[in-house]
């Protein structure tokens, strides 16, 4: 949406949709950004004709709630599924697993799941695989037609979704719905992320 300077008024409320959208994400759980923005113009009085802010202006509030009001939770709550993610990712190796999503770039809310793409010929290798280690899981709907299936594991305080492509597509770079590079580490990146996380603590 092309944005414009004739109004003063649009950035502040570009502004406030965007500090009221990171509200709800990070208090709420909402995981999709353009939910969020909707639900927060609405709260806000706003006609549905608003300029919402980008996604990376959400993430920049989001950023500042947390810090400011969740500081000692939320990173106990990155640290935590980050190590999940971890465990998930040594037992799927094979599978050229890479973590990306909140729970990569720190911004993991409240009820946050994990999300790890993998790579491999067929997906329906992975099923057999997660069949074999006795570990459950349900067929979700991918969120992106490069995806040929999602595989979404719940464990009593974390949700996992396998996002599987092609091999090929490993090469690619992804893009999030903004137009940004989509952030993806793997698994030696994932573990680096922890010791620092642990170091940052003491």
């Amino acid at each position: 949406m092309t944005r414009t300077n004739d109004n003063p008024n649009h950035a502040l409320q570009r502004t406030l949709i965007a500090s009221a959208a990171a509200r709800l994400i990070a208090e709420d759980g909402i995981s999709d950004y353009a939910l969020a923005k909707r639900k927060a113009a609405q709260h806000l009085g706003f006609p549905d004709n608003i300029q919402f802010p980008e996604n990376a202006e959400v993430e920049a509030e989001l950023r500042l709630y947390q810090r400011l009001f969740q500081d000692g939770e939320q990173r106990q709550r990155v640290t935590c599924l980050r190590q999940k993610a971890s465990e998930i990712m040594t037992r799927l190796l094979e599978f050229n697993p890479y973590l990306t999503g909140s729970v990569l770039d720190g911004t993991a809310a409240r009820y946050a799941e994990i999300d790890i793409q993998l790579f491999t010929d067929s997906a329906k290798d992975v099923e057999i695989f997660l069949l074999n280690q006795h570990i459950d899981y349900e067929h979700s709907t991918p969120r992106t037609v490069r995806a040929e299936a999602v595989l979404t594991i719940h464990e009593e305080d974390t949700v996992t979704n396998l996002i599987i492509y092609p091999a090929q597509e490993e090469r690619v770079a992804f893009k999030t719905r903004d137009g940004r590079n989509r952030q993806r580490a793997r698994l030696d990146a994932v573990n680096k992320l922890l010791i620092a996380g642990r170091t940052d603590s003491r």
